[in-house]
């Protein structure tokens, strides 16, 4: 095949090129032609094709996402926003704390185990990419019914990747969710996040200035793995004598992964860079593109130079390859030598591939051939904006009138119990220790709260006990009643449980996973979920430092429930006065602190017991959450509460049940005046947390909450080894742990 120069193109503007077949649409592929008056070379048309795919370049969902910079105010803390690899805040003592959520979907369907590992490894190179020096990481996971033959298939394979990525980083794997739900049959979410930590004098930015300075590639070699991960590139258009159906699921080497990790920290440590971005979906295009587009001038690439595991590859999968464990850097003449040098020392290959050029183009070259001619801008951030129409679905309305106040309630003390069973051995509220202990979530010495707490937390000095807390939430059966409701009710809820743990939320990162922005009905969910969230980070005083939006996760004409997923940062003075979840002492008193309505629209009782998804989600009071918040905060910081843990899926008798697990002690719990044992223990209205009080600290505490105005109700003590709702039903801890925790191992052994 002759290749396809910037010469050549010029000169012959009627080539028929496979636009189409790279996901490009007609205005798309006219409007590169536009921008470059003449038809684009072959390498162009690749790099556009992926830069412009709905993955990289958010063009139907950009629109909305805007208003987290229009709505919400920068606080204080935030250092880095929206923009970047990933969002940086400052926690105090010259600390920066920088963290992310991206999604790894479709890969993880494909090929399970790959898919999620790369998922990490992809998401602890985003963080490094700024910086800093990875952590903990957490992840939230959706997969369809628990019970279907496939979730066999897919959720042990996504849990062995993660496990196998992380725990070869010796990174502890601190939070995140497991859901089960039918919606995601067909397309599980296994979305990943990262925290990293740096001083402020220590982060970086993706951008490359200064004429003459070196453009160097290092990490693994460039391979035909992940071609066509984020875009349809896994074509055989470019030269059909090439190995076809290269694989699209990235392969990951998570000791190649550590070795970069550590040669990037000290690089880093000596100044060396004067830009660095990670590679990840559409690889060299994205890398390369975006560093110049970023910066103050042009770029030069030799393509040839790039280090190869596979020396079959065309230019144009060079250009897109996701191989990973990949950075690209840009680094000043006079540093080569000793940049060479630590890459050596840590078995580390490092190519010199270009250099920044003070022109306002990015030209690629291959074997003397101009084959990229390009504004980076134009690929990099200028891609396609969709105003795709939108639409409150035809049945939304009858969805919410369908309430769940209608279900048919126990009538006894032993229906009661029995209900409570079932709620507390169901997949999504049973325990999920099979998954996380197959995860190390203690490796490096500084976790000090994760699985199954509220928040995982990890200690960031050793000296003042400064740590770091996050939470990730989301709930795709409120978000389907409501999606403005429902994207605000994961918001609260990871605002609350970071509280819960002790810590200050600070910001946020979400992920945003919904079907196809083709159908009017998904975009009005995205638009009303994004709409919620802006409003709400407006209310809760929380920054979005960034995120990941996840398109066209549905099956033929069927989508997943909207799903946002939000990750809640927090800072914590001192981790020893973290809260835990566990009633460990017995004697202390227990408090349900805010309102409990009758609220099951959603519920995890109307799903167990009724398999009914209908009404309206819970009521959101933001300022009722801020409220419990601080309350929260400083009955841990002052001694005053020694367990806490908020209440969400499953309601007061799911928590206290957690609780009491988790402590190895039984509580005695009596029904407040004005409520019925059944609402009492599954409603689930947002704004509450139970917490357990030493009687010393009763009156000081009670003092606090109706000074603040927040409902403080006593509702039992630690006590015994059962969990005792008086004059309705007694479980023994046995009993209950046995149901909490033979569900998941049953389902999938």
């Amino acid at each position: 095949m002759s290749l396809d120069t910037v010469k050549h193109a010029s000169e012959t503007p009627d080539v028929e090129q496979p636009w189409a077949e790279l996901g490009l649409k007609q205005d798309e592929y006219d409007r590169i032609r536009e921008i470059l008056g003449r038809r684009p070379t072959g390498a162009e048309l690749a790099m556009y094709s992926v830069m412009w795919s709905e993955h990289c370049s958010y063009k139907s969902s950009k629109v909305h996402l805007k208003q987290f910079g229009e709505k919400v105010p920068e606080n204080d803390a935030m250092l880095v926003g929206i923009g970047e690899n990933a969002g940086v805040v400052d926690v105090g003592q010259g600390y920066a704390v920088t963290f992310k959520v991206e999604s790894h979907n479709h890969p993880s369907y494909i090929e399970p185990y790959q898919g999620a590992a790369t998922g990490v490894g992809g998401i602890v190179r985003d963080i490094l990419a700024m910086g800093a020096r990875p952590v903990a990481v957490v992840d939230p996971l959706r997969f369809g019914a628990a019970d279907h033959p496939d979730t066999k298939r897919v959720l042990p394979g996504v849990v062995a990747g993660i496990g196998g990525y992380g725990n070869c980083l010796g990174l502890p794997n601190i939070g995140g969710e497991v859901v089960f739900d039918e919606c995601y049959q067909g397309n599980p979410l296994v979305n990943a996040g990262c925290i990293g930590v740096m001083k402020h004098e220590d982060i970086h930015l993706a951008k490359a200035s200064g004429p003459g300075n070196k453009v160097i590639l290092y990490g693994a070699r460039t391979g035909g793995d992940g071609i066509g991960g984020v875009s349809v590139l896994a074509s055989e258009t470019f030269d059909d004598t090439k190995p076809t159906k290269r694989p699209a699921v990235q392969v990951g080497d998570p000791f190649q992964e550590k070795l970069l990790i550590e040669c990037t920290l000290e690089i880093f440590k000596e100044k060396l860079v004067a830009g660095i971005q990670d590679l990840g979906g559409a690889g060299l295009s994205c890398a390369t593109s975006e560093l110049a587009s970023a910066g103050s001038g042009g770029m030069k690439v030799e393509l040839d130079t790039v280090p190869l595991r596979d020396a079959t590859l065309s230019p144009e999968e060079i250009l897109m390859s996701e191989s990973q464990e990949r950075m690209c850097a840009i680094v000043e003449p006079q540093h080569v030598d000793r940049f060479m040098e630590i890459c050596e020392k840590w078995d580390v290959t490092a190519t010199v591939i270009g250099e920044v050029t003070d022109g306002d183009h990015l030209e690629i070259f291959w074997h003397g051939e101009l084959i990229v001619d390009v504004p980076p801008g134009t690929v990099a951030h200028e891609g396609p904006t969709y105003h795709r129409p939108y639409a409150r679905p035809e049945w939304q309305d009858a969805l919410q009138a369908d309430d769940a106040g209608k279900l048919a309630r126990p009538q006894t003390g032993a229906e009661l119990k029995d209900q409570v069973l079932k709620v507390v051995s169901s997949p999504n509220q049973a325990s999920k220790s099979w998954i996380t202990d197959q995860y190390d979530r203690f490796v490096q010495g500084n976790t000090v709260l994760a699985q199954p707490e509220d928040a995982g937390m990890v200690r960031i000095d050793e000296e003042t006990n400064l740590g770091v807390a996050m939470a990730t939430d989301g709930n795709g059966r409120y978000a389907k009643l409501d999606p403005y409701t429902g994207a605000q009710l994961a918001l609260a809820e990871a605002y609350r449980n970071v509280a819960a743990s002790g810590a200050k939320p600070l910001a946020i990162s979400d992920c945003l996973n919904f079907g196809s922005p083709e159908d009017p009905a998904v975009m009005w969910q995205f638009a009303e979920a994004t709409r919620g969230l802006a409003d709400g980070c407006l209310q809760l005083g929380t920054p979005v430092t960034g995120g990941n939006v996840s398109l066209y996760n549905q099956t033929g004409e069927v989508a997943i429930h909207p799903t946002p997923v939000v990750a809640v940062l927090g800072v914590i003075d001192d981790v020893n006065r973290r809260t835990p979840i566990a009633f460990a002492e017995e004697g202390q008193l227990l408090y349900l602190l805010g309102d409990t309505k009758e609220e099951f629209g959603g519920s995890a009782w109307s799903e167990v017991i009724h398999r009914h998804l209908g009404g309206l989600p819970p009521a959101v009071d933001l300022d009722r959450e801020k409220l419990l918040a601080e309350i929260l905060i400083s009955g841990s910081r002052d001694g005053m509460i020694d367990a806490a843990h908020d209440l969400s899926d499953g309601g007061l008798v799911q928590a206290v049940v957690e609780s009491c697990l988790r402590g190895g002690t039984g509580a005695r719990l009596v029904v407040p005046e004005g409520l019925d044992a059944f609402t009492f223990l599954f409603s689930e209205s947002a704004g509450r947390a139970v917490v357990s009080v030493p009687r010393s600290e009763e009156l000081r505490f009670t003092d606090m909450c109706g000074a603040r105005g927040l409902p403080a109700t006593r509702i039992g003590v630690v006590d015994g080894d059962a969990v005792d709702v008086q004059g309705e039903f007694t479980l023994s801890l046995e009993e209950l742990r046995t149901a909490h925790e033979a569900t998941i191992p049953g389902l999938l052994a």
